[in-house]
């Protein structure tokens, strides 16, 4: 068995609120699993309203299949319109 994870911080200009906070990440969430089938969460500094920290991971038994998926989910993330990732952290175990 191979697990796959993204920790991605995301920076949310135009948020101005937590609610649109909720709003970019939750669409961004939903977008993953449907397109991805991973599993998606809102992760840490939940309060800042500007600033987000998604996990995603993937299950797998082939470790070259976890990481191109891991990598599809990166290139995905280049064509956010409301959002900007500041980092990336993969890991696969």
């Amino acid at each position: 068995m191979v697990i796959g994870t993204l920790l991605l911080e995301m920076d949310i200009p135009a948020a101005r609120s937590l609610k649109d906070k909720r709003s970019v990440v939750s669409s961004f969430k939903a977008k993953l699993r449907s397109k991805f089938n991973v599993s998606v969460a809102e992760v840490g500094d939940k309060e800042i309203w500007n600033r987000a920290y998604i996990a995603v991971a993937i299950v797998g038994e082939n470790a070259g299949f976890i990481d191109s998926q891991l990598q599809e989910v990166i290139k995905f993330t280049e064509y956010l319109k409301d959002a900007v990732i500041v980092d990336i952290k993969q890991e696969i175990i």
